[in-house]
């Protein structure tokens, strides 16, 4: 599936409904004022930007639409391409400034002050079919397929409670390397916003990341940790987001030689610390827990802990965690960590039902940013509207008062904890070995029921 099914005239009335309460409630067409996305005469820009967004939800594409005769707009595909194509409108401060009037205005009312938001950093594959042409397409390396392809790497900052998430910036960075260049690239005035943009799509991942967080917190947003995966968590940058962003990281580390921690007054590597600890036996929920501190050569330190769990895919291998705020429990980093995993439902979700990257053909980087902003929006809108229909305390300010918060933990996840407590019980009480305690595992879940059986095979999985 590429795109939403077709919808018949109830619903449609009913999406026109939606989407003019969303643009009203956050003062969608204010925001597009404040980010110069303006014309300056014929149709106004707020009507081509509610064209595109809608989109979607047709079963054609604009092009198709206008062969097939069903176009009924009253402006032309060239002033859609004149919008999309304009180096003036600031997309990223658009996305940024919705996100946060969606967040701070409706989401964090639901949930408590206790309640650990995150910030979650991912990047994943823009491909482009051919790509000489396209501004700044580069080979990009692909860890799923691991290949080189051509496209460009969709670096996101996202937002999540636990049960929403909602993006906040995208840049496509390309590759400063010139043999990793495959398209063109302008030459334009450095002081414009659109040489800036592509300065920044030639970046470096890491400053671009720390620049991001710092476009966000400056813009209203706020949580409590930055998640993100092995290729972000080195020391400097882990660091640099404390001093600079005063965040605290949740991160998976790689299993590197080449970068040491303080421990017991030594610098050891993730290996040599992993080796030389006593780990926990039986079904413990971690392996190791250790405290380090993360140093610099110049000086700089910050008191870290390292967790070491059990890899589920290969079970004589383990996974290692670190955070910088070392008050967490090691369950408790282990849950949080596990919200990152939101951001790849939302990238699958952007590719698969929102058009990421088969949308849009353009050839210009302008034109691809807008995209990218475009379809991160209509996710808003989705996780909004889930997040109303799942949750009764949106109904109106008595559920709010009387209903509790939605859990921040899942059915499968509460099953899952209960057994993992009996059977460790059950193992320190009767000394089973790790192959019996399987045995009596598998035999207890055969005789549970059939929706207790798949939530507790789907989460061992």
């Amino acid at each position: 599936m590429t795109s939403i099914a077709q919808i018949n005239e109830n619903e449609q009335r009913e999406i026109e409904g939606t989407l003019r309460k969303f643009f009203i409630d956050y003062r969608v067409r204010d925001l597009l004022k404040g980010c110069r996305a303006e014309k300056q005469k014929g149709h106004s820009a707020f009507q081509i930007f509610r064209y595109l967004l809608c989109l979607v939800f047709c079963d054609r594409s604009m092009y198709m639409q206008i062969i097939t005769g069903r176009y009924s707009e009253a402006f032309g595909k060239n002033t859609v391409y004149r919008f999309l194509n304009s180096p003036r409108t600031n997309w990223e401060r658009l996305t940024c400034a919705l996100s946060a009037r969606i967040i701070n205005g409706s989401i964090r009312k639901l949930t408590g002050k206790d309640r650990q938001d995150v910030f979650i950093i991912d990047d994943s594959l823009f491909k482009r079919t051919g790509g000489k042409k396209t501004e700044l397409c580069s080979r990009v390396f692909d860890h799923v397929s691991m290949k080189y392809k051509r496209g460009f790497r969709l670096l996101t900052l996202a937002w999540s409670d636990g049960n929403s998430l909602f993006p906040i910036l995208g840049r496509l960075l390309g590759s400063s390397k010139a043999h990793n260049m495959v398209g063109v690239m302008k030459s334009l005035d450095q002081r414009s916003l659109a040489a800036r943009r592509r300065k920044q799509a030639l970046s470096k991942a890491t400053d671009v990341m720390l620049d991001m967080l710092k476009t966000a917190i400056k813009t209203g947003h706020n949580a409590k940790y930055v998640l993100f995966d092995t290729w972000f968590a080195n020391p400097k940058d882990i660091i640099r987001i404390h001093n600079e962003c005063g965040l605290n990281t949740i991160a998976m580390i790689k299993k590197s030689s080449k970068v040491f921690y303080e421990f017991d007054g030594k610098r050891m590597n993730i290996k040599q610390i992993y080796g030389m600890c006593k780990k926990r036996r039986g079904r413990s929920k971690y392996l190791l827990s250790v405290k380090v501190n993360i140093s610099l050569k110049n000086g700089e330190s910050l008191p870290a802990k390292i967790v070491c769990v059990r890899n589920r895919n290969k079970k004589k291998d383990w996974i290692a965690f670190i955070c910088t705020d070392t008050n967490l429990s090691e369950e408790e980093i282990l849950r949080i960590y596990g919200k990152r995993w939101d951001i790849e439902v939302f990238f699958k979700t952007c590719k698969s039902m929102l058009n990421l990257g088969s949308e849009c053909h353009s050839l210009s980087y302008d034109a691809l940013t807008a995209h990218v902003s475009l379809v991160f929006i209509r996710y808003m809108l989705l996780s909004l509207q889930q997040r109303n229909s799942a949750d009764d305390r949106t109904i109106s300010e008595l559920f709010l008062l009387m209903i509790d918060e939605l859990e921040d933990i899942t059915f499968g996840h509460a099953l899952q904890l209960i057994v993992d407590i009996m059977l460790q019980m059950v193992q320190e009480r009767f000394g089973l070995s790790d192959d019996q305690l399987t045995e009596f595992m598998n035999e207890f879940i055969d005789r549970l029921p059939n929706s207790f059986q798949h939530a507790l095979r789907l989460k061992g999985a």
